[in-house]
């Protein structure tokens, strides 16, 4: 679907807060992503207050009256925190379970042992696949990086060879598949369906994760050749090894939530009848936060007690999950007050009176702008909530399919070119010891490859489902 009927749309839109025309928007829209950008990138101030203070400019120059502007603001913040908070707080006590258990060490040594050679690079992307799934991008790069270079040491492999594909499997499953909150939000913003857009998801993730990470290795790993740096890689203890958790009892926590959003997915499509009892079961099992919360549910019994954790050191690491997190969940919030705010003001209107009689794809659109405020910003999240927020009246009349294909379209965007004012540009290139140039020549170019070829997939999807 590239065109849509702006006449049935407008019947449904809201009354807008603001008068304003199209060039006055416009100039607003782009008044406001500058503020978000310049406080972010020049004052360093966090994304959260950036978000509000662009979301208040934005409002203000589009001529909207300003307590008006404060309620789709909260409004905003309030649905989207609502809708993605309570599965971005489970899926971190997930990865937080997963990691203090040992159940993360269990996969990655067991994968290792049957690896070498050639399959190395191929035994690290699906390490970082696997264990991406729950965790969010920083926490698996803590988790996954000493990993990375106590392999290259050991077995005296590149660095770039090891690291690019464990790198590329973590943002491929933070930009693309669901539970991550960018995909979260934009499927909440787009009202796409979720099992559609996690199989989706996946079906995009692997050939993209294939070319940007052990395939794209070998170019990386001869255009820089550095050694692991020694003060990164960890010294395990011998009695980290003793207790924790079976791998095929790892494997399954993890996999338990996407398996039950996948098989509601399913029989959602064959069954196809919302008063049919088995189709009622499994829209609640299959539901985000049912799927998750059995996920922490299970992980008790099959992470934490092989790991010899009492019922007494049970809260306490729900906790201490949950503190991290606050930032992300306000950013994400902020982030869905400013969608809020652009549809208020008239802006998504806007979009479609403009591009009505385009012919560039509404797919395409959709990757652009993701593109252009994650150069922007630096943040793969804000550059998929901003754009989702734009977009959204695009998936109006489109089928399920092609919303959960727009959703995929923004999360590809998302993830272009990271470089200096990305938290994740400086994380990289720190743990590899790197200096600038080289991690623009390999994590930079990995994150535009992602970029590149999961848009291109998504589009060449488009024309055949």
């Amino acid at each position: 679907m590239t065109r849509l009927s702006v006449e049935m749309l407008a019947a449904d839109a809201p009354e807008p807060i603001t008068s304003a025309g199209h060039a006055q928007l416009g100039i607003a829209v782009l008044a406001g992503i500058a503020v978000i950008v310049l406080l972010i990138t020049k004052s360093k101030l966090h994304a959260f207050l950036a978000l509000t203070i662009g979301s208040l400019a934005l409002g203000a120059i589009a001529g909207a009256p300003l307590d008006k502007v404060l309620t789709s603001f909260s409004t905003g913040l309030g649905t989207t925190v609502a809708g993605v908070g309570v599965l971005i707080a489970l899926g971190a006590v997930l990865g937080k379970m997963l990691a203090d258990s040992g159940g993360a060490d269990q996969i990655v040594d067991t994968i290792l042992a049957k690896a070498g050679g050639r399959s190395m690079p191929w035994a690290m992307v699906l390490i970082a696949s696997v264990i991406g799934l729950p965790l969010f991008f920083e926490v698996g790069i803590v988790l996954l990086i000493p990993v990375v270079l106590m392999v290259a040491k050991r077995g005296n492999y590149s660095v770039m060879r090891i690291g690019i594909p464990a790198l590329a499997g973590l943002s491929v499953m933070h930009g693309l598949v669901p539970p991550h909150p960018g995909p979260l939000v934009a499927i909440d913003a787009v009202k796409a369906d979720l099992g559609v857009t996690l199989a989706l998801g996946v079906l995009v993730a692997i050939p993209t994760v294939i070319i940007a990470g052990p395939l794209f290795s070998r170019y990386a790993a001869r255009w820089v050749d550095v050694p692991a740096p020694d003060r990164m890689i960890p010294q395990r203890a011998a009695e980290d090894l003793d207790k924790r958790p079976g791998f095929g009892a790892t494997l399954f926590t993890i996999l338990l939530p996407v398996i039950l959003m996948l098989a509601k997915a399913l029989v959602d499509i064959v069954v196809d009848d919302p008063e049919n009892l088995v189709q009622r079961v499994f829209d609640v099992i299959g539901a985000p936060m049912i799927a998750l919360l059995a996920s922490v549910l299970v992980g008790i019994f099959t992470l934490l007690r092989p790991a010899g954790f009492s019922k007494e050191r049970i809260s306490p690491l729900v906790e201490k999950s949950l503190a991290p997190i606050a930032g992300i969940l306000l950013i994400v919030g902020a982030g869905g007050g400013f969608k809020q705010t652009l549809i208020d003001t008239g802006v998504g209107q806007m979009v479609l009176d403009i591009s009505k009689d385009w012919s560039i794809p509404a797919l395409l659109l959709a990757w652009l702008i993701a593109v252009v405020i994650r150069l922007a910003t630096g943040s793969a999240t804000v550059a998929t909530v901003s754009a989702a927020g734009l977009v959204a009246p695009l998936a109006a009349d489109m089928s399920t399919t092609h919303a959960a294909l727009l959703v995929l379209a923004i999360g590809a965007g998302s993830l272009f070119f990271s470089h200096v004012n990305d938290a994740g540009f400086w994380m990289v290139k720190e743990y590899f010891g790197l200096s600038v140039g080289q991690n623009i020549k390999t994590w930079s170019v990995m994150e535009t490859i992602i970029s590149v070829v999961a848009g291109g997939i998504v589009l060449l999807l488009s024309l055949v489902i």
